[in-house]
């Protein structure tokens, strides 16, 4: 997910109408007219400790809590005072600046001593701040509780299991409910009664035996701050194991039970991460997982995509797909396998809120969407129709963190989807792949009441992140959750090892890690690290982490908390994706007005377009060179402290290169930053070259320029990503954010006779309209759809760079100090070939022909050795790139146009 509008966009109507804040700020339209002076909007007054409130706009004078009821049995908007804590005007102790500091500017106010000891009472009560000012006037506002909940109950609570637990057979409950005045359990038509642990703020049950394998949900009764009143919720647990359909119900089920386990699920072994062959022969145990991270060579994929279309598999759209060895996508998975991708990333697959989990898959009535032209509006206009009953969802609206969605599995009521999910673990693993999980845990599909809303309908005004005002941050598209918090924070971090212990999944992508603190995703690497094969059938340290490290919104430049984002997770062991080589590569960045911006693989000033927004002659120039620079840092791993001369002839660190104002090298060490070329945001490789090269570029010149981006990530230090399908040439019809777009945009197709996906129509109209004069004349084109020569000669192309990127140990480099020592770029300077990068790595020489033309490029230094094609390439797919040569007199590499040549010096010395 990128940072900015694109994603906000996606679901704007139901952005709006979840913004009702746990706090109070939304007022339904219906009970504008009804509220009342007593009755606060806002919530402005922040109790963050047993001993200290925060209000925004108060005076510096004395102040107090008044908690209760509702007169009138709740028909009043006044509240009726069971009691009072009394405010004295304070100031933030510097341990409180430093845990709030977006709060260090507001007045503050200390809890009256003799008060203290209400505090627990009157948070399971209405609760306002009220104060009188010099003119006698009242002022109220709504009070936010999440900090003073951490005190009073957030150590005790931490270390308590949650959610069902399993011993001798007997089941027990626990939910986290502080605030809430009863907590029963519904259970076979029946409410149980649970019991209150004053300490912790959680409610407990114990079952028997033959409550296992029944629906339940919690009955809560909680002041509810966005409708303004007490409520009675039924709600399923956060920390659910199993679900009915459509998450109707949570399902007691042990993960343990050996019924739910796959044949040999206790035997798995995982496929060996891709090491260089020249690893140390002893590695302590943190090394060992940078090994395995730095190495990393990744296809991130939506399970739906892969087979829904595929005509060769058994189980279209669901789990059970990715277990099939003879489908065209098994066919195709295996052969990225046994030439080095080593990690299957699939995009969000926990409980999604926004997919019908009984199963849509219709096309939109009397739409024959293969009948329209190629630029028609007529396809979007009818996926339009069906869009939110499709099935079809990227997923990125969590439900129930902890529970496989239902939507994939052959059964979406019960453990179908537990089993199967296990399935496909067993059978990535066992074409030697390893799984990566999405992972969505900075926002929920909603809050406040709304049906979709679990968490804060037991905990009101907790688990969300609240701005001063009090409503909902959505700053990632929906309601944003509080990691910072910690049962929030606590939830990610049981949630994460619940998943690598009971799914034995491999990694873990984090969506918009930048609005976690650095220190829960820190804590989730300790406890994977705490998982060994002998106590838990997993290694966790074998568990890889990488995420987005964008750094916006309320939580921007550690407003907060000390983020999860690039510069600051640098060092940890932990990856951001590299925006940076992206940017680059493909040119311009992914909200440009025009889409015809272009860069190092898409033309600029080699093989320019017609888009004046590219510039003069000498403005392209100038900015390639700058790209070249760009892309050189991200080679290197994205190293800040990486050291090499600039396209200027100036000496210069990775942190010097400039990158719209940020350093672009901001790594520590290689496998710090990941780098790709494409991913499920934005468009495709392909749609983005599309609109980039010139119209007239032919389709052997697109793909060839599509491996040669994927090149540049693909030979970078660290690890590297890249979307399902891109070496097939992927298309979505130029659609830059196909989340709901259905399947007819997005569907993979592994038959190069059904095309890449290229001419399905214009792409929907909510995200793409103001790109819709620059896609038609495009779209109608047919010399702009690739062939299968194209298609296939593309895939065997990439496929040969990945094989040696995995065979040759000079790509895996552990530390700097290694990649300052082994890597060069030894033509770069003021005399530097635009549109060409040479890069010396070892016994390698790499050179990156993105111009129209052959190229030959001297390198004084190595005249006299002996170089070659490598022989993965001299005897690989692709005959052009066969015919690159060396002339071993004058150190000249001569590589084709648009080519990426990689040439190995042999043992032997002339």
């Amino acid at each position: 997910m990128s940072p900015t509008a694109h994603r906000a966009r996606r679901r704007a109507a139901a952005a709006l109408a979840l913004i009702a804040g746990a706090a109070g700020l939304f007022v339904p339209p219906q009970q504008q007219a009804q509220a009342s002076p007593s009755d606060p909007v806002k919530a402005e007054a922040q109790w963050i400790d047993r001993d200290t409130v925060v209000w925004k706009g108060a005076e510096r004078t004395e102040a107090q809590l008044e908690f209760g009821t509702q007169e009138d049995g709740g028909t009043s908007r006044a509240l009726k005072a069971r009691g009072s804590i009394r405010l004295a005007p304070g100031t933030l102790s510097p341990s409180e600046q430093a845990a709030y500091p977006h709060l260090k500017d507001f007045p503050a106010f200390t809890v009256d001593p003799r008060d203290r000891d209400l505090a627990r009472k009157a948070l399971r009560e209405r609760l306002v701040a009220t104060q009188r000012s010099a003119d006698g006037k009242r002022a109220t506002t709504g009070v936010q509780i999440p900090g003073v909940l951490d005190d009073l109950y957030g150590t005790a609570a931490a270390g308590t299991a949650l959610g069902p637990v399993f011993r001798g057979g007997r089941p027990a409950l626990s939910v986290w409910a502080p605030t809430a005045r009863t907590v029963a359990l519904e259970l076979d038509g029946r409410t149980v009664a649970m019991r209150r642990d004053d300490a912790s703020g959680v409610w407990r049950v114990r079952g028997e035996r033959d409550w296992a394998g029944k629906p339940y949900r919690y009955v809560v009764t909680v002041w509810a701050p966005s409708v303004r009143k007490t409520v009675t919720n039924k709600v399923t647990d956060p920390y659910s194991t199993a679900l009915t359909a459509d998450s109707g119900r949570s399902l007691l089920v042990d993960l343990t039970d050996p019924k739910l386990a796959p044949e040999g699920w206790d035997r798995l072994r995982k496929p060996a991460p891709v090491l260089p062959a020249r690893r140390p022969t002893s590695t302590p145990s943190r090394q060992r997982y940078a090994l395995t991270l730095r190495n990393a060579r990744i296809q991130e994929l939506h399970i739906r995509d892969f087979s829904l279309t595929d005509r060769t598999s058994k189980h279209p759209g669901q789990y059970l797909a990715l277990t099939e060895r003879d489908s065209a996508g098994g066919r195709h998975l295996a052969s990225l396998a046994s030439s080095g991708t080593s990690y299957v990333h699939l995009l969000p697959a926990f409980d999604i809120g926004t997919v019908p989990e009984r199963r849509d898959q219709q096309s939109p009535p009397d739409c024959d969407l293969a009948s329209y032209p190629a630029d028609s509006e007529k396809q979007q206009e009818c996926i339009a129709k069906t869009a939110a009953k499709d099935g079809f969802n990227w997923g990125y609206d969590p439900l129930h963190y902890t529970v496989p969605e239902g939507s994939y599995a052959s059964d979406p009521d019960g453990t179908p989807r537990t089993v199967e999910f296990r399935r496909m673990v067993q059978g990535l693993n066992g074409a030697g792949l390893r799984t990566v999980m999405d992972v969505v845990y900075n926002h929920t599909v909603a809050s406040g009441q709304d049906p979709d809303s679990v968490l804060d309908r037991i905990v009101p005004g907790y688990y969300h992140r609240l701005l001063d005002d009090g409503s909902v941050a959505t700053s990632t598209c929906c309601s944003n959750t509080a990691p910072e918090h910690t049962m929030m924070g606590k939830l990610v971090v049981d949630s994460v090892v619940t998943w690598a212990k009971e799914y034995k999944v491999d990694g873990f992508r984090f969506d918009l890690m930048g609005h976690h603190p650095k220190a829960n995703i820190l804590a989730v690497r300790k406890a994977l690290d705490a998982l060994t094969p002998q106590k838990d059938g997993v290694d966790g340290k074998s568990v890889v982490l990488y995420g987005e490290g964008w750094n916006f919104g309320e939580v921007a430049d550690d407003a907060r908390f000390v983020q999860a984002t690039q510069k600051n997770m640098a060092g940890t062991g932990i990856a951001t994706f590299d925006d940076r080589s992206r940017d680059a590569i493909r040119g311009g960045g992914p909200f440009d007005a025009d889409p015809r911006v272009q860069g190092f693989a898409s033309g600029l000033y080699t093989d320019p377009n017609s888009s004046p927004t590219n510039g003069s002659s000498a403005a392209q120039r100038s900015r390639l060179l700058h790209y070249q620079d760009l892309i050189k840092v991200g080679l290197s791993g994205g190293l800040a402290e990486y050291t090499f001369t600039d396209t200027s002839g100036r000496t210069v660190k990775g942190s010097q290169v400039d990158y719209n104002g940020a350093p672009a090298g901001y790594a520590a060490a290689p496998g710090d930053a990941l780098s790709y070329a494409d991913a499920h945001d934005n468009e495709t490789l392909y749609d983005a070259l599309a609109f980039k090269l010139p119209q007239s570029a032919t389709a052997p010149d697109r793909a060839r320029m599509q491996v040669l981006a994927l090149a540049t990530a693909t030979l970078a230090q660290g690890p590297a990503l890249s979307q399902s399908g891109t070496d097939l040439l992927r298309s979505k019809s130029l659609d830059r954010n196909s989340f709901n777009s259905g399947d007819w945009f997005n569907a993979l197709h592994w038959d190069c006779a059904e095309g890449n996906g290229f001419g399905r129509g214009l792409p929907p109209a909510a995200d793409n309209k103001d790109k819709w004069p620059y896609a038609r004349p495009l779209l109608a084109d047919p010399a702009l759809r690739p062939g299968c020569a194209e298609i296939t000669g593309a895939s065997a192309a990439y496929r040969d760079l990945t094989r040696i990127r995995a065979t040759e140990p000079d790509f895996g480099l552990a530390t700097a100090a290694e990649v300052q020592r082994a890597l060069s770029f030894p033509l770069s300077g003021k005399d530097e070939t635009p549109g060409v990068i040479t890069m010396r790595l070892g016994r390698l020489v790499v050179v990156f022909n993105a111009t129209p033309h052959q190229q030959d490029q001297t390198v004084g230094a190595v005249a006299g050795e002996r170089y070659a094609l490598h022989p993965v390439q001299a005897h690989g797919a692709d005959p052009v790139t066969a015919t690159a040569s060396y002339t071993r007199a004058s150190g000249t590499f001569t590589v084709p146009a648009r080519t990426v040549a990689v040439f190995r010096r042999s043992a032997e010395r002339g």
